[in-house]
């Protein structure tokens, strides 16, 4: 069955601002709660889950915008680290209502460590082909004194009283019943009495870590690369985070990108233009020739197919290099080559309608406004 539009599920414009987004998705929570809808509690949650997806979405800026540009085919292989896949009410409600109740409860969802995005630049060259480089990410990891634990070593933390150790007590509030994070260990379901001194109980600690990132061929700036458990170590030896990895290349000498094209500019001389020739051109694979045909004008786009970037997804689908001839007007000239050209000029005049179509074309268009002007 096909997706929804995003737009359409929430029943904002396309141009709604975050905030309606967050009011729209906060009317479906509370239409699609599980304590109204206990006869049809599965198309409830089918319902709440679609809603749920479209938020995350909309309300991830990267996603947003590819969603806009390409639809739900825009965002296939594409991490967010807003997105948070198939949760549950329990998860949804604890975000939802969190600013309604005050605290709110923690999901085991958010217990774990926090996702971290890392930008990293490359040049073209790298994104073209492919690399592997290392980078040096600040984050909190499992702390060695006491293992994740946040316990003296030697020592465990003992079970909350308060929620017996599931981390979550049930409320009654405004005629909903809600979990909500244990007020006494927050959602650890554990108390530490005697915390490491190294880690003071956290159970984490700060370190730079130097972790290895394989570039895919053909990756683009905004794309992402997602690293899983490279983010920030959980609190009390829950699961870690990951680590997304932002691309943004940066600008080239030579070539500009659009999707898997690239294009350059090529100066020529004017000879080369008007009698033909060939030029010596880069590509990002090594050097290739371009057969200049005669009475070539100056902004002409010539093509070298399969001299682009690949496709990130598909090492078949190639792009192309687009080269912009410029036909170059020389400089600095001697006394003698002005006469020449001079001499040449007169030459090419005298036979200006077989010589220089464009331009005798626009004498004639110019006489044609004048002679309307002056009836």
């Amino acid at each position: 069955m096909a997706k929804r539009d995003y737009y359409q599920v929430l029943g904002v414009q396309k141009d709604a601002s975050e905030t309606d987004i967050k009011r729209a998705y906060r009317r479906l929570a509370m239409k699609f709660h599980p304590d109204r809808n206990q006869e049809n509690l599965e198309e409830a949650e089918t319902k709440f889950k679609e809603a749920k997806e479209a938020y995350e979405v909309l309300m991830d800026s990267d996603a947003r915008s590819r969603y806009d540009r390409f639809g739900h085919d825009g965002l296939e292989g594409f991490a967010s680290s807003g997105f948070s896949g198939g949760a549950g009410f329990g998860d949804i409600f604890g975000d939802i209502f969190s600013d309604i109740f005050g605290a709110g409860r923690q999901s085991s969802r958010q217990a774990q460590g926090a996702n971290l995005k890392y930008t990293l630049e490359i040049d073209l060259e790298e994104a073209a082909h492919g690399t592997e480089t290392e980078i040096d990410v600040p984050r909190l990891v499992p702390c060695e004194s006491c293992d994740g634990s946040g316990a003296r070593r030697g020592t465990e933390p003992s079970t909350c009283g308060t929620c017996g150790g599931h981390g979550q007590v049930r409320i009654q509030q405004m005629g909903f019943s809600l979990q909500q994070t244990c007020p006494k260990c927050h959602g650890q379901g554990t108390i530490i009495t005697d915390p490491c001194h190294s880690c003071d109980g956290q159970g984490r600690v700060h370190k730079r870590t130097r972790l290895a990132v394989q570039i895919p061929a053909g990756i683009d700036s905004g794309n992402q690369i997602r690293i899983p458990g490279k983010g920030e170590a959980g609190r009390a030896g829950t699961a870690p985070g990951d680590l997304f990895v932002q691309i943004h290349i940066r600008p080239h000498a030579i070539f500009e990108r659009d999707g898997n094209s690239i294009y350059c500019e090529v100066p020529i001389s004017i000879c080369t233009a008007a009698i033909g020739g060939s030029v010596e051109v880069p590509t990002l694979e090594g050097r290739a020739n371009l057969k200049i045909r005669p009475e070539t004008q100056s902004g002409k786009i010539m093509r070298l197919r399969g001299k682009g970037i690949q496709n990130v997804r598909s090492s078949s689908d190639v792009g192309d290099l687009y080269c912009k001839l410029i036909v170059e007007t020389p400089v600095n000239l001697t006394g003698k080559q002005k006469a020449l050209l001079k001499e040449f000029d007169d030459l090419v005049q005298q036979g200006a309608a077989r010589h220089s179509p464009n331009q005798n074309n626009w004498a004639q268009r110019i006489r044609s406004f004048w002679d309307r002007l002056a009836a």
